[in-house]
């Protein structure tokens, strides 16, 4: 960011050059000389002398060197009123040392004995010149070369030889050979040493930018060296300067050392292809050092703001700023301190891209920035000292996506922060990244809703040309929380987080874990969309529903325990109670176990949807349901020895387990509900049965077993399979379209078909109906009129 600070060096040096060495010099030192030999005329010459006396010269020495020497054509003094005139005066001053070649000419000079006033009619010249060689070379003797004279041009000057005043009301021109200019009016006073011009001082500074300085009225005073100007201003091709007024102090040799401007400090950039700076301050000063008055450093003080307009449009605020240079008045460094504030407006995009970041303004404040300068004086980089805040908002007029970006507001606090720049095309410099650290925290805030907190250790923001956030980067303990109450809460935790607006997407990675609500998710990765909360975790997949209400009307679902799912990868959309997991998806809840290449698992409703294929089918495990030893105690018709053995036999069995496969699980569990299709198969330890669909209806919680642990596997009650039904029991077979299961019982009912079953020893029976048991050998067959019972016996030959 090029400053006007920077813009001053050669102003100064200048402006030293010449109020010390036109005016200071001219005014301390000829006209002091200038008064010694007009006071001498009278005394050499006589009051009583009346005739003219023509080419005469007068000299002045202190015994080693003549001091200086005075030449006329001619001298009339008349003898009643006093008065002595000179005609072609030349005055050449030596010094005391033979330092100096100053000459002083002009046509007419008058000396009045009464007031002491010597006056000079017309026009009066005036050449300074150093003679550093003076003492070498011969006494009176010109320099051998006269290098860069500066030359001064005024009349009516009147000098006072009592007090060693000198005034006048005319001109006053100069010329040097960095400068020219003219004043009006002029007061020396011998005493105080002091020099005045009375208005309009305007001097034109050589070079290429052909600046002129500007100033109501100036003092020049010789104990202590000092320039002060009243209202000073300093314009250039390139923009202006300007105070209430300007010190300058001066060093031994005459130049500037130091200089203070104070009173409503300006500093204004002309507009280049739309770019233009302004600077203001209480006060300002300038340090400068050695012959060419190098510019060391500056320093604003009082209410500093710089505005500086653009693509991007940028403001700082700060109690005082120190600007430091380098070799010859290169800008190296600028130090902001007290109450630093520094915004950035975004630019205006006319036709944003698609997708691109929103225009957002961005706002820092600090107790301390330092700003680096490049070698090209184009701002680098900055660093704050201490803890620091940034603010980002939408850009004011733009044009937000939703009205939920319209009102957000994010905030970035860090330990210290370093941001770099980089040129725009118009010549200004724009954000391009910040890094945060240590204990970053990003606290969004959006009108209506909880704050959401991000902390880290590091943090890194990319800007985008436009102004926007392009991405943010957080690496080190992430720590992300939504605000929203506990049952509702989105919370994150990863080794790094990565931000980019444009779209809204999070990512996260390095052990990520993912809390929303009750539910846990861990991955490899996990992006989240903040947009419209949809998620997706990928690798190593695993979560965890906890704090779960007992459910007794469920089934497979419905206890308290953690219900837990692992896979490759999981898919949230649009709702974040339903989720969809692929890649060896497992589901389970205590015993309960659902396997499939799929599942997609809504834990509002505790249902499941699972997907499979032939090579990759669904998977469940289910515990049989048995009635009571009561309730197998049942009064028969039959009191045969067979039926008796089969009680006693079915009394003491263990309930057996179930594991069905089939290419879709649809469940419920507040409907205790399952539903296969696709390549059905049913296996347990006493048969297997396939179908092309199978219900299995589960028995509720709190009708299982008193002996069955109520985190077990939930208990199958019933089953119907229908299509291509066919049941493998031993050595007996059985097939039909229609089959319903019940497992208190163990009872098969098989219709449709017609059913048929097959035994080794009784051979194949179809019926209507078939009834079987799985404990024993009965089969009951019904048939009607139009279908009557068919056995076939296989007879061995």
């Amino acid at each position: 960011m090029s400053l006007p600070i920077y813009r001053l060096r050669r102003w100064l040096v200048v402006i030293a050059i010449l109020f010390t060495a036109v005016v200071a010099g001219m005014y301390f030192y000829a006209r002091a000389r200038q008064r010694d030999v007009l006071k001498e005329i009278p005394n050499k010459i006589g009051f009583d002398i009346k005739q003219t006396a023509a080419g005469f010269q007068i000299s002045k020495s202190d015994g080693k060197r003549t001091l200086f020497t005075i030449q006329a054509s001619d001298v009339k003094q008349f003898k009643l009123n006093g008065r002595a005139e000179l005609r072609n005066v030349s005055i050449v001053l030596y010094g005391r040392d033979s330092s100096r070649f100053d000459q002083i000419y002009g046509d007419d000079f008058s000396y009045d004995k009464k007031s002491g006033n010597v006056t000079a009619s017309g026009d009066v010249q005036i050449d300074l010149e150093a003679n550093p060689t003076g003492l070498a070379g011969p006494d009176q003797g010109t320099p051998k070369q006269l290098k860069n004279p500066i030359h001064l041009k005024t009349r009516d000057l009147i000098f006072n030889q009592e007090s060693g005043d000198a005034s006048t009301k005319a001109r006053v021109d100069f010329n040097t050979p960095q400068a020219s200019g003219w004043a009006v009016g002029l007061q020396y006073k011998g005493k105080s040493n002091t020099l005045t011009f009375d208005s309009d001082i305007h001097v034109t500074l050589g070079g290429q930018d052909g600046a002129s300085l500007f100033a109501t009225h100036g003092t020049i005073t010789r104990d202590p060296r000092v320039i002060i100007l009243e209202h000073p201003r300093l314009e250039r091709a390139t923009g202006t300067l300007q105070a209430e007024q300007a010190t300058f102090l001066l060093g031994p040799d005459n130049n500037v050392e130091r200089v203070l401007a104070t009173g409503n400090v300006q500093a204004e950039e002309k507009a280049v292809t739309n770019n233009q700076m302004r600077v203001r301050a209480d006060e300002a000063e300038l340090l400068l050092t050695g012959k060419e008055n190098v510019l060391q450093t500056a320093t604003l003080n009082g209410h500093v703001h710089v505005e500086r307009s653009g693509t991007t449009m940028t403001q700082g605020d700060a109690g005082r700023v120190i600007v430091n240079f380098s070799g010859r008045n290169q800008l190296q460094k600028v130090h902001a301190e007290e109450g630093v504030h520094l915004l950035q407006h975004a630019a205006r995009a006319e036709s944003p891209a698609q997708n691109a970041a929103a225009p957002q303004d961005f706002d820092l404040t600090a107790r301390a920035i330092d700003f680096f300068v490049s070698k090209r004086s184009r701002l680098d980089h900055a660093a704050t000292s201490g803890p620091a805040e940034i603010t980002i908002s939408p850009a004011q007029g733009s044009s937000p996506s939703s009205t939920q970006e319209s009102a957000q507001r994010t905030v970035v606090t860090a330990g210290h922060f370093d941001a770099k720049f980089a040129a725009t095309a118009d010549g200004s410099n724009r954000l391009t990244a910040i890094h945060g650290s240590p204990n970053a925290t990003i606290v969004s805030f959006s009108s209506g809703q909880p704050d959401r907190i991000s902390t880290s250790e590091t943090l890194d923001a990319t800007f985008s040309p436009q102004g926007g956030i392009a991405s943010i980067v957080q690496q080190g303990n992430v720590d992300f929380s939504d605000g929203q109450p506990l049952e509702k809460r989105t919370q994150a935790w990863a080794d790094k987080a990565i931000y980019t607006p444009s779209d809204r997407i999070l990512i996260l990675s390095g052990s990520p874990r993912v809390a929303e609500g009750a539910m846990v998710t861990s991955a490899r990765t996990i992006r989240i969309n903040r947009a419209n909360d949809d998620a997706l975790a990928e690798g190593d997949v695993k979560s965890t529903y906890n704090e779960l209400k007992e459910q007794p009307n469920g089934a497979l679902l419905s206890s308290a325990s953690p219900i837990h799912v692992t896979a490759a990868r999981m898919t949230v959309r649009n709702s974040p109670a339903i989720a969809m997991y692929e890649g060896k998806a497992r589901l389970w809840q205590d015993a309960n176990i659902i396997e499939a290449p799929s599942i997609e698992f809504d834990r509002t409703q505790r249902s499941v949807v699972a997907q499979g294929n032939a090579s990759q089918p669904v998977s469940t495990v289910l515990v049989e349901a048995k009635s009571s030893e009561k309730d197998k105690v049942v009064e028969a018709k039959s009191q045969s020895s067979s039926e008796a053995k089969a009680k006693k036999k079915l009394a003491v069995k263990p309930a057996d387990t179930v594991a069905i496969t089939a290419n879709l699980l649809t469940y419920a569990d507040a409907d205790r509900h399952a539903r296969y299709e696709g390549g059905v198969v049913a296996r347990s330890p006493a048969f297997t049965a396939s179908a092309n669909s199978m219900d299995i209806y589960l028995l509720a919680r709190s009708q299982t077993s008193s002996s069955q642990s109520f985190t077990g596997s939930s208990q199958l009650d019933r089953m119907v399979a229908q299509g291509s039904v066919n049941i493998q029991q031993g050595a007996r077979r059985a097939a039909g379209d229609t089959l319903v299961y019940t497992a208190g019982d163990d009872k098969f009912v098989l219709t449709g078909g017609p059913p048929s079953i097959f035994e080794a020893e009784r051979g194949k029976i179809t019926g209507v109906s078939l009834t079987f048991f799985r404990g024993d050998d009965r089969v009951l067959v019904e048939g009607e009129a139009s279908t009557p019972v068919v056995t076939q016996t296989r007879v061995a030959r």
